[in-house]
């Protein structure tokens, strides 16, 4: 009987572009076009800078794969490493259960891609693996939002490690691996897996600067494994089938359900209907409540200094040290503070890059207003939880001008979800990208990116979809 890892790498290289479902092409299509905005968006954040100059202090200079919006080429593993920061430093990169999934699944594909002149098909179809692979793992371990005896209950272990086979995966389909190959690369890629780190990361506020886990680390690990696999290195295959000694132990999951990873795997495409964008470039346990508080300053022209004050209830498992933290040194901590983040949109900075910026995190009228502002949990935040798991029960009070306005969502913007309205249009997705590349690519570029990815399978070499991302080219 094949192992978990053989059924993973014979679906990975049996998957062929031109017979993906619409709606796969369709998502993976637009999971490039924001994670390409993403990280171009990034460029000047001191977090992300330290990732660039990481990724060029590991690939030097003139290697054969972009640093997204630089006009400067590096290494494969330099680049991997550079765009994984710069498309994670935002936190307005796709989301997908486990949770982060795409700033670690495309970056080492997409340089892989550039450097070989791989067809947008070939990267396309990577994209589209490396997700469906992440979302089925993800789901047979440990979730955020576990719900145990009638409580949502954070994992004493958690974070995202998971997504790295989806990653090399994807490398190997950009570089053809046959099945064989690819067991040895999702093998490799089990054994030298970082640990999760993300409950830590929760718990001792305020927090590192590198996030839930290193997003430039995760991608330069899947490069390794792939290109380690491709040069004769084997790789353990009997890793996700040993739940005491493989992969389940040594990343600390206490729950292990494996059967969904391969239940029709190759006919059956599963991860399109959780798929999710981000509006904000804000953790995304606030969306919701930006939504309604966006709403309810618009419609009554609310200036933040009439606001007196702002009350919130949310997701219940939030009540921990990063996110009630207001020590806010940096657009990192701002970036997970709820009252601060409250506080920043009633401030109507148009969701994007400018959120980011030390002269918005810093701003005193919005750290006055962070002080005027509580969180708490939703009451009825569980019970929607359990109902659908995209529900995310939230409600906003602003008490302003002697009047208490109020706003309630049970779904956030940019989430399939039984409200039609919370779907992020291809329209939307575009206006998003072309604001977060405003001022770094030109219109024309950015006009010729968005068509050549939503053409994606007819590119011929994605490099020259890449090289309109240059700060100085022009059509």
């Amino acid at each position: 009987m094949p192992t978990i890892v053989e059924h993973l790498a014979d679906f990975a290289a049996g998957a062929d572009g031109r017979s993906l479902p619409e709606d796969v092409v369709s998502e993976s299509k637009r999971i490039l076009l924001d994670t390409l905005g993403c990280a171009v968006a990034s460029l000047g954040d001191a977090g992300a800078q330290r990732g660039v100059e990481y990724g060029q202090f590991l690939g030097g200079s003139g290697g054969s794969a972009s640093i997204l919006g630089t006009g400067t080429k590096t290494s494969v593993p330099g680049a991997a490493f550079a765009n994984a920061e710069l498309v994670n430093a935002l936190d307005q990169d796709a989301v997908l259960p486990p949770g982060h999934v795409t700033p670690y699944v495309v970056p080492g594909a997409l340089a892989t891609a550039e450097a070989l002149h791989s067809s947008g098909e070939r990267l396309l179809t990577a994209i589209a693996v490396a997700h469906e692979m992440s979302y089925r793992i993800g789901k047979a371990t440990d979730y955020l939002r576990d719900i145990k005896d009638g409580v949502v209950t954070i994992p004493k272990v958690i974070g995202y490690s998971s997504t790295l086979f989806g990653a090399v995966a994807a490398i190997g389909v950009v570089k053809g691996f046959s099945g064989e190959a690819l067991a040895d690369a999702l093998g490799i890629m089990g054994s030298t897996m970082p640990t999760n780190t993300q409950r830590a990361w929760m718990m001792h506020a305020p927090s590192t600067t590198i996030k839930y886990q290193l997003a430039g680390g995760m991608a330069l690990s899947a490069v390794t494994a792939a290109n380690l696999a491709e040069l004769g290195h084997t790789g353990d295959r009997e890793m996700l089938d040993d739940r005491e000694y493989g992969f389940p132990r040594f990343i600390g999951t206490s729950r292990w359900e494996p059967a969904p990873i391969t239940a029709g795997l190759g006919t059956e495409w599963t991860f399109t209907p959780f798929q999710s964008f981000k509006p904000y470039p804000h953790c995304r346990v606030m969306h919701a409540l930006f939504d309604a508080l966006t709403e309810i300053v618009e419609a009554n022209d609310l200036a933040p200094g009439e606001i007196d004050a702002i009350d919130a209830w949310g997701e219940s498992f939030v009540m921990q040290p990063v996110w009630v933290n207001e020590t806010i040194r940096n657009p990192r901590d701002a970036q997970f503070s709820m009252t601060h983040g409250l506080a920043l949109a009633a401030h109507r900075i148009p969701p994007g890059k400018d959120w980011q910026t030390p002269e918005a995190v810093f701003d005193p009228s919005v750290l006055a207003l962070t002080a005027k502002t509580t969180f708490q949990e939703h009451p009825d935040y569980t019970a929607a939880l359990t109902s659908n798991p995209a529900a995310r029960r939230s409600r906003v009070e602003v008490h302003a001008r002697g009047t208490r306005f109020s706003g309630e969502r049970g779904y956030p913007k940019g989430s399939p979800s039984p409200d039609p309205v919370t779907y992020m249009t291809d329209d939307e997705l575009i206006a998003k990208f072309r604001h977060n590349v405003d001022g770094v690519v030109s219109d024309a570029d950015a006009a010729a990116v968005v068509e050549a990815v939503y053409d994606l399978e007819n590119v011929d070499d994605i490099s020259t979809l890449l090289n309109r991302l240059g700060p100085t080219l022009t059509a």
